[in-house]
Protein backbone atom coordinates (compact mmCIF):
# COMPACT_ATOMS: atom_id res chain seq x y z
CA UNK A 1 0.00 0.00 0.00
CA UNK A 2 2.76 2.49 0.81
CA UNK A 3 4.48 1.56 -2.42
CA UNK A 4 1.22 2.47 -4.36
CA UNK A 5 0.65 5.46 -2.19
CA UNK A 6 4.17 7.06 -3.34
CA UNK A 7 3.90 5.89 -7.35
CA UNK A 8 0.38 7.50 -7.42
CA UNK A 9 2.18 10.13 -5.71
CA UNK A 10 4.84 10.74 -7.83
CA UNK A 11 2.83 10.70 -10.95
CA UNK A 12 0.50 12.98 -9.52
CA UNK A 13 2.68 15.72 -8.83
CA UNK A 14 4.70 15.01 -12.14
CA UNK A 15 0.98 16.29 -13.57
CA UNK A 16 1.26 19.45 -11.36
CA UNK A 17 4.43 20.41 -12.40
CA UNK A 18 3.60 19.99 -15.96
CA UNK A 19 0.42 21.89 -15.25
CA UNK A 20 2.13 24.66 -13.77
CA UNK A 21 4.86 24.68 -17.15
CA UNK A 22 1.97 25.56 -19.08
CA UNK A 23 0.58 28.33 -17.30
CA UNK A 24 3.53 30.25 -16.45
CA UNK A 25 4.44 29.79 -19.95
CA UNK A 26 0.96 30.71 -21.08
CA UNK A 27 1.98 34.46 -19.32
CA UNK A 28 5.12 35.04 -19.74
CA UNK A 29 4.91 34.91 -23.56
CA UNK A 30 1.86 37.09 -24.16
CA UNK A 31 3.08 39.76 -22.17
CA UNK A 32 3.53 42.14 -25.39
CA UNK A 33 -0.35 41.14 -25.67
CA UNK A 34 -1.21 42.04 -22.27
CA UNK A 35 0.55 45.03 -22.29
CA UNK A 36 -1.34 45.90 -25.26
CA UNK A 37 -4.68 44.73 -24.12
CA UNK A 38 -4.33 47.21 -20.95
CA UNK A 39 -2.54 49.88 -22.60
CA UNK A 40 0.54 49.94 -20.13
CA UNK A 41 3.13 52.18 -20.97
CA UNK A 42 6.84 50.96 -21.96
CA UNK A 43 7.69 52.94 -18.35
CA UNK A 44 5.39 51.06 -16.24
CA UNK A 45 5.56 47.30 -17.81
CA UNK A 46 8.40 46.82 -15.76
CA UNK A 47 6.91 47.90 -12.57
CA UNK A 48 4.25 45.42 -12.98
CA UNK A 49 7.03 42.67 -14.43
CA UNK A 50 9.29 43.10 -11.06
CA UNK A 51 6.11 43.22 -8.68
CA UNK A 52 5.24 39.32 -9.43
CA UNK A 53 8.50 37.48 -8.63
CA UNK A 54 8.59 39.85 -5.75
CA UNK A 55 4.98 38.43 -4.54
CA UNK A 56 5.67 35.12 -5.26
CA UNK A 57 8.93 35.65 -2.92
CA UNK A 58 6.38 36.89 -0.46
CA UNK A 59 3.76 33.72 -1.54
CA UNK A 60 7.24 31.41 -0.73
CA UNK A 61 7.73 33.14 2.76
CA UNK A 62 4.47 32.97 3.54
CA UNK A 63 4.52 29.10 2.62
CA UNK A 64 6.75 28.40 5.10
CA UNK A 65 4.75 29.54 8.32
CA UNK A 66 1.88 27.82 6.59
CA UNK A 67 3.18 24.37 6.17
CA UNK A 68 3.62 24.00 9.85
CA UNK A 69 0.36 24.00 10.00
CA UNK A 70 -0.95 22.27 7.19
CA UNK A 71 0.78 20.27 5.32
CA UNK A 72 2.65 21.02 1.57
CA UNK A 73 0.43 18.53 -0.29
CA UNK A 74 -2.79 20.71 0.69
CA UNK A 75 -1.29 24.25 -0.16
CA UNK A 76 -0.37 22.75 -3.41
CA UNK A 77 -4.18 21.83 -3.86
CA UNK A 78 -6.03 24.89 -3.33
CA UNK A 79 -2.84 27.17 -4.78
CA UNK A 80 -2.24 25.63 -8.12
CA UNK A 81 -6.35 26.32 -8.76
CA UNK A 82 -5.76 29.89 -7.97
CA UNK A 83 -2.74 30.63 -10.39
CA UNK A 84 -5.07 29.23 -13.14
CA UNK A 85 -7.71 31.55 -12.49
CA UNK A 86 -5.03 34.29 -12.28
CA UNK A 87 -4.19 33.66 -15.43
CA UNK A 88 -7.61 33.82 -16.60
CA UNK A 89 -8.08 37.33 -15.06
CA UNK A 90 -5.20 38.49 -17.01
CA UNK A 91 -6.77 37.71 -20.03
CA UNK A 92 -10.24 39.06 -18.80
CA UNK A 93 -9.90 42.56 -17.43
CA UNK A 94 -9.87 45.95 -19.30
CA UNK A 95 -8.53 48.15 -16.39
CA UNK A 96 -5.18 48.55 -15.46
CA UNK A 97 -6.02 48.21 -12.00
CA UNK A 98 -7.63 44.42 -13.18
CA UNK A 99 -4.53 43.62 -14.55
CA UNK A 100 -2.58 44.58 -11.27
CA UNK A 101 -4.73 42.41 -9.43
CA UNK A 102 -4.69 39.73 -11.79
CA UNK A 103 -0.66 39.77 -11.32
CA UNK A 104 -0.65 40.36 -8.14
CA UNK A 105 -2.85 37.28 -7.11
CA UNK A 106 -0.55 34.93 -9.40
CA UNK A 107 2.79 36.05 -8.32
CA UNK A 108 1.34 35.13 -4.52
CA UNK A 109 -0.11 31.92 -5.27
CA UNK A 110 2.72 31.17 -7.75
CA UNK A 111 5.46 31.38 -5.03
CA UNK A 112 2.90 29.35 -2.48
CA UNK A 113 3.21 26.64 -5.52
CA UNK A 114 6.51 26.57 -6.21
CA UNK A 115 7.65 26.23 -2.53
CA UNK A 116 4.85 23.75 -1.98
CA UNK A 117 5.51 21.33 -4.78
CA UNK A 118 9.32 21.04 -4.24
CA UNK A 119 8.91 20.35 -0.64
CA UNK A 120 6.83 17.31 -2.19
CA UNK A 121 9.19 16.79 -4.63
CA UNK A 122 12.00 16.08 -2.05
CA UNK A 123 9.94 14.53 0.30
CA UNK A 124 9.11 11.97 -2.00
CA UNK A 125 12.85 11.78 -3.03
CA UNK A 126 13.59 10.67 0.31
CA UNK A 127 11.09 8.25 -0.01
CA UNK A 128 12.42 6.68 -2.55
CA UNK A 129 16.46 6.92 -1.74
CA UNK A 130 16.65 7.87 -5.18
CA UNK A 131 17.09 10.73 -7.30
CA UNK A 132 14.17 11.57 -9.05
CA UNK A 133 13.60 15.83 -8.55
CA UNK A 134 15.26 16.43 -12.04
CA UNK A 135 12.03 14.25 -13.58
CA UNK A 136 9.75 16.20 -11.84
CA UNK A 137 11.01 19.39 -13.08
CA UNK A 138 11.76 17.80 -16.78
CA UNK A 139 7.50 17.84 -16.32
CA UNK A 140 7.87 21.50 -15.93
CA UNK A 141 10.13 21.72 -19.22
CA UNK A 142 7.16 20.19 -21.03
CA UNK A 143 4.55 21.77 -20.05
CA UNK A 144 6.13 25.42 -21.01
CA UNK A 145 7.16 23.55 -24.47
CA UNK A 146 3.44 22.71 -24.47
CA UNK A 147 2.38 26.25 -23.11
CA UNK A 148 4.65 28.33 -25.66
CA UNK A 149 3.43 26.59 -28.25
CA UNK A 150 -0.17 27.06 -27.34
CA UNK A 151 0.79 30.62 -26.88
CA UNK A 152 2.19 30.88 -30.07
CA UNK A 153 -0.44 29.65 -31.78
CA UNK A 154 -2.78 31.90 -30.15
CA UNK A 155 -0.76 35.13 -31.40
CA UNK A 156 -0.46 33.47 -34.79
CA UNK A 157 -4.22 33.43 -35.42
CA UNK A 158 -4.22 36.54 -33.27
CA UNK A 159 -6.92 35.06 -30.65
CA UNK A 160 -7.76 37.33 -27.61
CA UNK A 161 -5.75 36.07 -24.06
CA UNK A 162 -9.08 35.08 -23.06
CA UNK A 163 -9.62 32.56 -25.96
CA UNK A 164 -6.29 31.67 -25.56
CA UNK A 165 -6.15 30.86 -21.69
CA UNK A 166 -9.33 29.73 -21.46
CA UNK A 167 -9.08 26.02 -22.99
CA UNK A 168 -6.09 25.56 -21.47
CA UNK A 169 -7.57 26.00 -18.21
CA UNK A 170 -11.42 24.18 -18.85
CA UNK A 171 -8.76 21.57 -19.53
CA UNK A 172 -5.92 21.18 -17.03
CA UNK A 173 -7.70 23.18 -14.10
CA UNK A 174 -10.15 20.23 -13.26
CA UNK A 175 -7.65 17.50 -14.32
CA UNK A 176 -4.88 19.10 -11.91
CA UNK A 177 -7.37 19.20 -8.62
CA UNK A 178 -8.53 15.47 -9.52
CA UNK A 179 -4.95 14.47 -9.72
CA UNK A 180 -4.42 16.49 -6.53
CA UNK A 181 -6.28 13.60 -4.64
CA UNK A 182 -3.05 11.15 -4.75
CA UNK A 183 -0.61 13.52 -3.61
CA UNK A 184 2.09 11.90 -0.86
CA UNK A 185 4.84 12.71 1.11
CA UNK A 186 7.44 10.86 2.35
CA UNK A 187 6.10 11.58 5.78
CA UNK A 188 3.69 9.34 7.60
CA UNK A 189 0.37 10.24 6.63
CA UNK A 190 -0.34 9.73 10.12
CA UNK A 191 1.91 12.62 11.31
CA UNK A 192 1.03 16.30 12.16
CA UNK A 193 1.98 19.11 10.19
CA UNK A 194 4.62 20.20 12.03
CA UNK A 195 6.24 17.19 12.70
CA UNK A 196 6.59 16.57 8.74
CA UNK A 197 8.35 20.19 8.37
CA UNK A 198 10.64 19.79 11.41
CA UNK A 199 8.94 21.28 14.33
CA UNK A 200 10.87 24.76 15.18
CA UNK A 201 12.28 24.20 11.68
CA UNK A 202 12.72 27.65 11.29
CA UNK A 203 15.28 27.58 13.87
CA UNK A 204 17.03 24.41 12.96
CA UNK A 205 17.82 26.10 9.61
CA UNK A 206 20.89 27.75 9.57
CA UNK A 207 20.92 30.13 7.05
CA UNK A 208 25.14 30.33 7.43
CA UNK A 209 24.61 26.85 5.81
CA UNK A 210 22.26 27.24 3.26
CA UNK A 211 23.45 30.59 1.93
CA UNK A 212 25.92 28.79 -0.66
CA UNK A 213 22.63 26.68 -1.96
CA UNK A 214 20.84 30.74 -2.24
CA UNK A 215 23.58 31.88 -4.18
CA UNK A 216 23.57 28.79 -6.61
CA UNK A 217 20.00 29.68 -7.09
CA UNK A 218 20.03 32.87 -7.39
CA UNK A 219 23.21 32.35 -10.09
CA UNK A 220 21.27 29.51 -11.84
CA UNK A 221 18.22 32.08 -12.24
CA UNK A 222 20.52 34.82 -13.69
CA UNK A 223 22.17 32.59 -16.06
CA UNK A 224 17.75 31.60 -17.29
CA UNK A 225 16.50 35.24 -17.69
CA UNK A 226 19.59 36.08 -19.91
CA UNK A 227 18.84 33.54 -22.26
CA UNK A 228 14.70 33.62 -21.98
CA UNK A 229 14.95 37.30 -21.69
CA UNK A 230 17.84 38.64 -24.47
CA UNK A 231 18.64 35.56 -26.68
CA UNK A 232 16.56 36.99 -29.62
CA UNK A 233 17.66 39.85 -29.22
CA UNK A 234 21.26 38.93 -29.49
CA UNK A 235 20.60 36.71 -32.36
CA UNK A 236 19.34 39.62 -34.00
CA UNK A 237 21.18 42.53 -33.04
CA UNK A 238 24.30 41.28 -32.42
CA UNK A 239 24.92 37.95 -34.72
CA UNK A 240 22.74 39.16 -37.69
CA UNK A 241 20.13 36.56 -38.01
CA UNK A 242 16.81 37.06 -39.20
CA UNK A 243 13.36 38.11 -37.08
CA UNK A 244 12.14 34.21 -37.57
CA UNK A 245 15.62 32.96 -36.77
CA UNK A 246 15.85 34.71 -33.59
CA UNK A 247 12.89 33.18 -31.93
CA UNK A 248 14.57 29.72 -32.17
CA UNK A 249 17.37 29.94 -29.11
CA UNK A 250 14.79 29.77 -26.67
CA UNK A 251 12.83 27.18 -27.96
CA UNK A 252 16.34 25.14 -28.39
CA UNK A 253 16.83 25.87 -25.41
CA UNK A 254 13.68 24.66 -24.04
CA UNK A 255 14.46 21.49 -25.62
CA UNK A 256 18.01 20.61 -24.53
CA UNK A 257 16.22 21.63 -20.52
CA UNK A 258 13.71 19.01 -21.25
CA UNK A 259 16.29 16.33 -22.60
CA UNK A 260 18.53 17.29 -20.04
CA UNK A 261 16.10 16.58 -17.05
CA UNK A 262 14.74 13.71 -18.35
CA UNK A 263 17.84 11.93 -18.37
CA UNK A 264 19.41 13.67 -15.53
CA UNK A 265 18.08 11.40 -12.44
CA UNK A 266 20.27 8.57 -14.14
CA UNK A 267 22.89 10.36 -13.74
CA UNK A 268 22.60 11.57 -10.40
CA UNK A 269 22.28 7.92 -9.04
CA UNK A 270 25.50 6.69 -11.67
CA UNK A 271 28.01 9.72 -10.48
CA UNK A 272 26.39 11.35 -7.65
CA UNK A 273 24.91 15.31 -7.48
CA UNK A 274 28.27 16.72 -6.86
CA UNK A 275 29.47 15.91 -10.00
CA UNK A 276 26.26 16.00 -12.09
CA UNK A 277 26.31 19.59 -10.69
CA UNK A 278 30.03 20.24 -11.42
CA UNK A 279 29.53 19.35 -14.95
CA UNK A 280 26.58 21.15 -15.77
CA UNK A 281 28.23 24.48 -14.10
CA UNK A 282 31.28 23.84 -16.62
CA UNK A 283 28.85 23.46 -19.63
CA UNK A 284 26.46 26.04 -18.75
CA UNK A 285 29.80 28.57 -18.75
CA UNK A 286 31.27 27.13 -22.10
CA UNK A 287 28.06 27.73 -23.67
CA UNK A 288 28.11 31.81 -22.62
CA UNK A 289 31.61 31.99 -24.05
CA UNK A 290 30.42 30.36 -27.72
CA UNK A 291 27.84 32.78 -27.10
CA UNK A 292 29.76 35.78 -26.54
CA UNK A 293 32.59 34.84 -28.98
CA UNK A 294 29.86 33.66 -31.61
CA UNK A 295 30.78 34.70 -35.52
CA UNK A 296 27.61 33.91 -36.35
CA UNK A 297 24.11 32.74 -35.85
CA UNK A 298 24.26 28.64 -35.92
CA UNK A 299 27.22 29.04 -33.43
CA UNK A 300 25.30 30.95 -31.19
CA UNK A 301 22.58 28.58 -31.41
CA UNK A 302 25.49 25.82 -30.50
CA UNK A 303 26.24 27.77 -27.32
CA UNK A 304 22.27 28.77 -26.21
CA UNK A 305 21.98 24.33 -26.71
CA UNK A 306 25.03 24.10 -24.41
CA UNK A 307 23.69 26.19 -21.43
CA UNK A 308 19.97 24.47 -21.83
CA UNK A 309 22.22 21.56 -21.44
CA UNK A 310 24.28 22.40 -18.79
CA UNK A 311 21.81 25.03 -16.27
CA UNK A 312 18.90 22.36 -16.56
CA UNK A 313 20.63 20.16 -13.99
CA UNK A 314 21.46 22.87 -10.91
CA UNK A 315 17.91 24.14 -9.63
CA UNK A 316 16.31 20.70 -9.14
CA UNK A 317 20.16 19.53 -6.88
CA UNK A 318 19.60 22.52 -5.17
CA UNK A 319 16.20 22.13 -4.12
CA UNK A 320 17.10 18.37 -3.28
CA UNK A 321 20.29 19.60 -1.65
CA UNK A 322 18.33 21.57 0.50
CA UNK A 323 16.31 18.92 1.85
CA UNK A 324 19.35 16.70 2.27
CA UNK A 325 20.73 19.50 4.31
CA UNK A 326 18.43 19.68 6.93
CA UNK A 327 16.54 16.97 7.07
CA UNK A 328 14.31 17.55 9.94
CA UNK A 329 13.72 20.94 8.37
CA UNK A 330 13.07 20.21 4.82
CA UNK A 331 10.69 22.33 4.11
CA UNK A 332 11.73 25.26 5.63
CA UNK A 333 14.60 25.43 3.80
CA UNK A 334 13.08 24.82 0.53
CA UNK A 335 10.85 27.88 1.27
CA UNK A 336 13.57 30.02 1.78
CA UNK A 337 15.55 28.61 -0.63
CA UNK A 338 12.65 29.55 -3.37
CA UNK A 339 12.85 33.01 -2.31
CA UNK A 340 16.10 32.78 -4.34
CA UNK A 341 14.79 32.01 -7.50
CA UNK A 342 13.06 34.89 -7.83
CA UNK A 343 15.67 37.31 -6.79
CA UNK A 344 17.78 35.74 -9.89
CA UNK A 345 14.87 35.97 -12.11
CA UNK A 346 14.75 40.47 -10.51
CA UNK A 347 18.61 40.55 -11.02
CA UNK A 348 19.92 39.04 -14.53
CA UNK A 349 17.74 40.70 -17.09
CA UNK A 350 18.26 44.20 -15.80
CA UNK A 351 21.89 43.07 -15.24
CA UNK A 352 22.65 41.87 -18.60
CA UNK A 353 20.37 44.53 -20.34
CA UNK A 354 21.98 47.75 -18.03
CA UNK A 355 25.81 46.35 -19.18
CA UNK A 356 24.77 45.29 -22.80
CA UNK A 357 23.86 49.31 -23.53
CA UNK A 358 26.65 50.60 -21.31
CA UNK A 359 29.21 48.38 -22.86
CA UNK A 360 28.44 45.62 -25.25
CA UNK A 361 26.42 42.42 -25.17
CA UNK A 362 29.01 39.92 -26.03
CA UNK A 363 30.91 41.53 -22.72
CA UNK A 364 27.83 40.97 -21.16
CA UNK A 365 27.89 37.33 -21.50
CA UNK A 366 30.64 36.62 -19.73
CA UNK A 367 28.95 38.06 -16.37
CA UNK A 368 26.27 35.18 -16.08
CA UNK A 369 29.28 33.07 -17.09
CA UNK A 370 31.56 34.15 -14.24
CA UNK A 371 28.95 33.37 -11.88
CA UNK A 372 27.99 30.17 -13.25
CA UNK A 373 31.28 29.15 -12.81
CA UNK A 374 31.00 30.51 -9.50
CA UNK A 375 28.91 27.60 -8.73
CA UNK A 376 31.78 25.04 -9.02
CA UNK A 377 33.01 27.11 -5.36
CA UNK A 378 30.27 25.76 -4.18
CA UNK A 379 29.79 22.39 -5.37
CA UNK A 380 30.61 20.60 -2.35
CA UNK A 381 27.20 21.84 -0.84
CA UNK A 382 25.25 19.13 -2.92
CA UNK A 383 27.31 16.33 -1.53
CA UNK A 384 25.49 13.58 0.46
CA UNK A 385 27.22 13.24 3.61
CA UNK A 386 24.68 14.47 5.90
CA UNK A 387 21.64 12.74 4.22
CA UNK A 388 19.13 10.41 5.60
CA UNK A 389 19.76 8.77 2.18
CA UNK A 390 22.55 9.10 -0.33
CA UNK A 391 25.35 6.45 0.40
CA UNK A 392 26.76 5.67 -2.82
CA UNK A 393 24.71 7.20 -5.40
CA UNK A 394 21.81 8.42 -3.75
CA UNK A 395 20.61 4.79 -3.75
CA UNK A 396 20.10 3.23 -0.03
CA UNK A 397 18.56 0.15 1.47
CA UNK A 398 15.35 1.61 0.78
CA UNK A 399 12.05 -1.07 -0.73
CA UNK A 400 11.85 -0.17 -4.25
CA UNK A 401 8.27 1.70 -5.01
CA UNK A 402 8.48 1.86 -8.50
Amino acid sequence: MTDARLRHGRASLTLSFFVQGVTFALLVTRIPAIQDRYGISDGLLPVFLAAVPILAGVGSVATEKLVVRVRPRVVLRWAQPVVMLALLGAGAGNAVWEAALALGVFGLSVGALDASMNMMGVSLQRAYGRSIMLGFHAAYSLGGIAGASMAWAGAHWDLSLMVSYLPAVVVLLPVAFIGSRWYAEGASADADPGEASGKGGAASVSFTLLMPLCLVMSFAYIGDSTVSNWSAKYLQDVLGSSEQLSTVPYNVYMVTTLLGRAVGDLGVRRFGAVAVVRGGSVLAAAGFGVVALAGGAWTGMLGFTMLGLGLCVIVPQTFAAAGRMFPGASDTAIARLNVFNYVGFLVGSPLVGALGDAWSYRGAMLVPMALVLAMLVYAKSFGAENARYGGGHERPHTVDVG
